[in-house]
């Protein structure tokens, strides 16, 4: 019976890092389905001007988005909502973007304070609460989006590897590309303004 217990708290740590995450992404994946129609879900790829990846630090999840998002000519930045403005990618991101064939060397985090929105502004966040928070400092929602919402299979919650295992940074990186990846594609087909032809 122990060993079944460590195979599944090994397991939820890899794919969601802590039984935190789980949850919450329990929850997120609920209220995706029960919640308000569309909400943090719509896109208009014709009002995309640029796209602003939002997490807490910016020094993971949205360091790591916003860099293969910028591999492609599109207008991009990434913010954190309660970040220092200058910081580094943490050494774990640097490493295990690396795997993935992306640098985080020269990322520098800027905090949510230094942020100037623009109209045509579209931020991408990870997780449900990131969505709320914005709205509570005046984003309009029509602005925001769930990342994980292009992710196969969709992640309403992306948990924050801070702290946490190698395992789940990989994990947590290989639902982001794919993301990016996908949401890029739909701005294109849909002519975004934000992609630079």
């Amino acid at each position: 019976m122990s060993s079944a217990f460590d195979r599944l708290i090994d397991l939820i740590q890899t794919n969601h890092g802590t039984h935190r995450g789980w949850v919450r992404h329990l929850l997120g994946q609920i209220e995706g389905v029960v919640g308000a129609h569309g909400q943090f879900r719509t896109l208009h790829p014709e009002k995309v001007e640029r796209l602003v990846f939002v997490c807490l630090g910016n020094i993971n999840r949205s360091a790591f988005a916003h860099a293969v998002a910028a591999r492609e000519p599109v207008e991009c930045i990434s913010i954190g909502l309660s970040t220092s403005t200058g910081a580094p990618a943490t050494a774990n991101a640097r490493m295990v973007a690396r795997e993935f064939g992306i640098s985080l060397d020269e990322h520098t985090a800027t905090d949510f304070s230094d942020y100037e929105r623009r109209a045509g502004d579209l931020l991408l966040v990870m997780e449900l609460r990131h969505a709320r928070s914005l709205v509570s400092q005046g984003v309009p929602a029509g602005q925001i989006a769930l990342l994980g919402h292009w992710a196969r299979p969709i992640r309403y919650h992306i948990h924050d590897p801070e702290t946490l295992s190698i395992e789940y940074f990989r994990t947590c990186f290989a639902i982001i590309l794919p993301a990016v990846i996908r949401l890029l594609a739909e701005l294109k087909q849909g002519n975004s303004p934000s992609v630079r032809r």
